[in-house]
């Protein structure tokens, strides 16, 4: 095998060689890895498929048919000797960053394959066009942007597979108990909250969050159940506080019971976020707000859902990136009318 021929890569690999693939963090980005590994399952079922990830994500992969082993990202020298005794014949960093690059040059793989133009990029000896040369458009999905890699080493082109995530009976276990011990009966039906992202520019207002529970509830007849993150302390008070009476903001939820929870839900409304990713990956309908995110590369895929966005404009900066240019307004000013007609459209239609 040979990096000068790219396409031939993975066609030639031996029957049940090991293929590892770095996607380090975050959680949004795990989940959307799903389908490039489902796709590549199905082609080559004989290769052993292993992600080299952050622990905390763990949960985002368990039960993942298309997943025979998982690394962990640890102390960086432990990490790349666990590598290095596996001898993988290929790597392929998804992640791009940094410390993914050095692990990359690190693993003694003799076929390192990333993104030209990335950091680093002189680590791979594999270098993939970026989606202005592969797809002839500057912006595209983020799954389409990972697929590239792929594609370029030799899986053959075809449907791309939805994401997908795998809930565990014994979280969906604890879930079905929490929610029952706070009014939540087995069979009803309830809705999944998401009024955390990672920047401020991300998050609708708590207060209009609250707006939706309380419409739901009224309307629908449908609970709400408030997912938080673990560092957002400042934002949980806020919410907690506008929620009162109306949704149920449980803490401490695990990834393994989070995914459980989406998995069970009647409808998504969240912030574009990890867990945004993890209600399409379960197949529920979904509400995603964006704010400073383009959801021409971040929307659901693949399942039905509805986006809220604010009119900004981006210009690509590479294929999983785009710089926000100008917009008409911030996320706070989108209203709490926009947001509910797009969630009566989505429930209308599962009907």
């Amino acid at each position: 095998m040979k990096p000068s021929e790219p396409s031939s890569l993975l066609p030639h690999l031996p029957r049940g060689a090991e293929v590892l693939i770095a996607r380090l963090r975050s959680l949004g980005d795990i989940v959307l890895e799903t389908p490039a590994i489902a796709a590549l399952h199905v082609w080559r079922p004989d290769l052993r498929i292993c992600m080299l990830i952050e622990p905390r994500f763990a949960a985002a992969l368990d039960g993942n048919p298309a997943v025979a082993d998982v690394l962990f990202s640890v102390g960086f020298a432990s990490t790349v000797a666990a590598a290095r005794r596996r001898r993988f014949p290929i790597v392929f960093n998804q992640h791009g960053g940094p410390r993914s690059a050095l692990l990359t040059a690190a693993s003694g793989s003799a076929l390192r394959v990333g993104w030209k133009g990335f950091q680093f990029s002189f680590v791979y000896n594999v270098q993939v066009p970026d989606a202005r040369d592969f797809y002839g458009t500057p912006i595209v999905h983020t799954v389409e942007h990972r697929l590239s890699q792929f594609y370029w080493t030799g899986l053959p082109r075809g449907p791309i597979p939805r994401a997908q995530i795998f809930p565990q009976a014994d979280a969906a276990e604890s879930v079905a108990g929490l929610l029952e011990q706070n009014g939540i009966p087995p069979g009803a039906s309830y809705a999944v909250l998401q009024p955390g992202a990672r920047l401020t520019t991300m998050r609708w207002p708590a207060a209009k969050f609250a707006a939706i529970a309380r419409w739901l509830r009224d309307t629908r007849g449908i609970a709400s159940v408030v997912n938080l993150g673990g560092q957002e302390e400042e934002l949980a008070s806020e919410v907690r506080n506008e929620m009162r009476g109306c949704a149920l903001v449980p803490a401490g939820l695990g990834l393994r019971e989070l995914i459980a929870l989406v998995a069970g839900a009647v409808l998504f409304v969240g912030n574009d976020s990890g867990p945004s990713h993890l209600a399409a990956a379960a197949g529920r309908p979904s509400v995603v707000i964006y704010g400073s995110t383009n959801p021409a590369q971040w929307r659901p895929w693949g399942t039905e859902h509805r986006v809220v966005e604010t009119g900004a404009r981006f210009r690509a900066v590479r294929g999983d990136k785009t710089m926000e240019v100008g917009g008409s307004r911030s996320i706070a000013a989108i209203e709490v009318d926009e947001v509910r007609a797009a969630c009566e459209d989505l429930l209308s239609a599962s009907e």
